[in-house]
């Protein structure tokens, strides 16, 4: 692990966000192989990860996340307590190992998501209610993050509109909602928001062509990250619906918007798993090189 992802240091990527790694929780996982960020073995094992990124003169963040539950948020009010600290007992070891900063996975209905979503958070007490009621949750686990790591230390939200189950649902259905949303994350610490699309080119409200990661610089002021079928032109779950891998795309109009600040940060998915020398390759004008992304070659990287 730590050889694949020095290799992607190695070629000019900038920041790397690690894959989703579990804090101390018994509901945290749902796979035996989800890596944990907690417990000597394991912390040991990123040290040496970060160690090697570091020394290819790389910058990586640790994704920290609780996958959640199946269907409605009912952990009781002291659970709720033991995962806050469990996030931030996470967030606190990042930043003891020497990790640029961390991500809090809030996105695809996982479990800061779940809070989120008022399909799935029915609850009536002080965690449920409302839109802004429905922050708390990720509200105190990042000001318990906050507390753990200081004042100077990276705190990147990732968040999505969409879920694994549907679409196109929507967190909020227009900027002034989103606004308002995003405003108690922003008061309690956030210093960056992770955007999560399925296609980054597709507007996310009618009549402006900005995208989520536009809209979320534009409302807070924050840096934000786009994502979605970077150099690629089919989203990912068409590889598992239909079938179907994706060729390469051109990412002209992506750095036309790159250079016209809607947004600060690019992610790189499918594209970059396949070939860890993408970002050179892109560099370098040898786009022709550019290895597709296929079923193959997910089978391949299993």
């Amino acid at each position: 692990m730590a050889a694949y992802y020095r290799r992607r240091a190695e070629n000019g990527v900038g920041l790397i966000v690690t894959e989703g790694t579990v804090i101390n929780h018994p509901d945290a996982s749902n796979h035996p192989n989800i890596p944990h960020f907690y417990g000597e073995d394991a912390l040991n094992g990123w040290a040496n990860v970060l160690a090697e990124v570091h020394a290819a003169g790389g910058k990586i963040i640790p994704q920290i996340w609780h996958v959640g539950t199946r269907g409605r948020v009912d952990y009781t009010e002291a659970e709720i307590a033991d995962i806050v600290q469990a996030f931030a007992h996470s967030a606190a070891e990042a930043k003891r190992l020497g990790f640029d900063g961390i991500e809090l996975h809030g996105a695809h209905g996982y479990l800061i998501d779940q809070f989120f979503y008022e399909q799935t958070n029915t609850r009536t007490d002080r965690y449920g209610g409302d839109m802004l009621k429905r922050t708390r949750f990720a509200v105190e686990v990042i000001e318990a993050c906050r507390r753990a790591v200081g004042p100077d230390f990276l705190i990147d939200l990732r968040f999505s509109q969409w879920k694994s189950g549907d679409y196109n649902a929507k967190l909020a259905e227009t900027p002034e909602r989103l606004e308002r949303f995003l405003a108690p994350l922003v008061a309690a610490g956030v210093d960056m928001f992770h955007c999560s699309t399925r296609r980054f080119w597709e507007p996310e409200f009618e009549g402006n062509e900005l995208n989520l990661a536009g809209w979320v610089k534009k409302l807070t002021g924050k840096p934000t990250i786009t994502v979605g079928s970077v150099g690629l032109d089919n989203d990912f779950m068409s590889l598992f619906t239909e079938g179907k891998g994706a060729s390469v795309a051109q990412i002209n109009g992506l750095l036309e918007r790159l250079e016209r600040g809607e947004f600060d940060l690019v992610a790189i998915g499918r594209a970059l798993l396949g070939d860890p020398a993408w970002a050179s390759k892109i560099r370098d004008g040898r786009s022709d090189e550019l290895i597709p992304f296929t079923r193959e070659l997910l089978q391949n990287l299993h």
